[in-house]
């Protein structure tokens, strides 16, 4: 089969690599009707993420059909259409007992285009696929759908669930890449009085107003400005960082009202400074996370009523063969707009789906 392959820092191919196959009775093999780049993928790219060694097929998002399960896979056979969530979870060990399945500690957590070889490409083998696959209703579309394999989740629990978000709250979201406007998306589940979006790009903040965006202001001194004439200089009930930089956390933890919470959703790759000489006073509570896809089954429904704006996050559409030009215009998304990238031709009108 073909694959895009990391082979070191900087350096990938969409290749021939042996077709995957079951390896334990728990895995399933899925060919892929759709995948998505995420900005973890150009981390991996540059070489920052040093646990991926290089002949890893990149990739942990994707909506195709299972080929093959394994003896002891129940939840879903040859034919159904699924969703390959981004984290894996073999639902014994401690941590997938409390639903906090990103810290998977029997082969499950982030492991696909991680520690084992991932999703973008034409098949990929899901291990404890049980818990890590979730059935999809027809009338969703895949290229809708592969957005709730990874940003939809993330945002919501490590931003939207983990800030404790509440009707009334001024919710502040910092960053409006894909995650930062799902935050968007789903803090407007709570009705909160008022979202106002930051960013240094203006068609991003462009987006965030289409998606809920009550107020938009480019990062840096208007964006705390704004916030304090919108709130009486109370500063926000919520802030949530979407970007992974000291400057926006730092941004983040100033404009954050006494009392509140700062959610941390953001991939950080350097250290930031935490200025507790001026928040050890203000009662403020920091969360970070690594997403642990509880939330998914509630997002897919959510997405099946129609309540889920995810299709205008989609804004370039790729077959999987052209996966080089489809990183370069996801990399480059300042100068081509991009937000989400989708790759595939989904075929699932030709698929029987279940509903159990």
């Amino acid at each position: 089969m073909k694959a895009l392959v990391f082979h070191g820092s900087g350096t990938s191919a969409w290749e021939d690599v042996p077709d995957p196959g079951i390896q334990d009775a728990t895995d399933a093999v899925v060919r892929v009707d759709a995948v998505t780049i995420c900005g973890t993928d150009l981390h991996i790219l540059k070489g920052d993420v040093p646990e991926v060694s290089p002949g890893t097929v990149f990739g942990h998002e994707a909506v195709g059909e299972i080929v093959e399960a394994g003896s002891d896979v129940r939840s879903v056979r040859p034919g159904d259409r699924v969703l390959v969530s981004c984290i894996t979870a073999c639902g014994r060990c401690r941590f997938c007992r409390e639903g906090a399945y990103g810290q998977c500690r029997d082969g499950g957590g982030w492991i696909l285009g991680h520690l084992i070889n991932g999703t973008q490409a034409e098949y990929v083998r899901v291990p404890h696929a049980d818990l890590s696959t979730h059935l999809l209703p027809g009338a969703v579309d895949s290229r809708d759908a592969v957005l709730l394999a990874d940003i939809f989740p993330t945002a919501y629990e490590v931003g939207v669930l983990n800030g404790r978000v509440k009707p009334g709250d001024t919710v502040v979201v910092v960053g409006t890449g894909p995650i930062g406007l799902a935050a968007i998306a789903t803090a407007g589940f709570f009705t909160p009085e008022k979202i106002i979006a930051v960013d240094l790009d203006p068609f991003r903040l462009d987006a965030a107003k289409n998606l809920g965006a009550d107020a938009v202001a480019l990062a840096g001194d208007e964006a705390e400005q704004l916030v304090a004439d919108l709130t009486q200089g109370l500063g926000a009930d919520v802030v949530i960082e979407a970007v992974g930089v000291p400057e926006s956390f730092e941004l983040c933890t100033r404009m954050v009202r006494p009392g509140g919470h700062v959610a941390d959703v953001g991939v950080h790759g350097k250290p930031a400074t935490l200025h507790l000489e001026d928040l050890w006073i203000k009662d403020v509570t920091i969360t970070t996370g690594l997403v642990d896809t509880h939330s998914t089954p509630t997002l897919l429904r959510m997405m099946a009523a129609g309540r889920l704006p995810a299709s205008s996050m989609v804004t370039h559409t790729f077959s999987l063969d052209d996966m080089e030009e489809a990183y370069g215009v996801f990399s480059r998304a300042a100068d081509t707009g991009a937000l989400k990238v989708v790759l595939g031709e989904p075929r699932h009108d030709a698929l029987t789906t279940r509903s159990s």
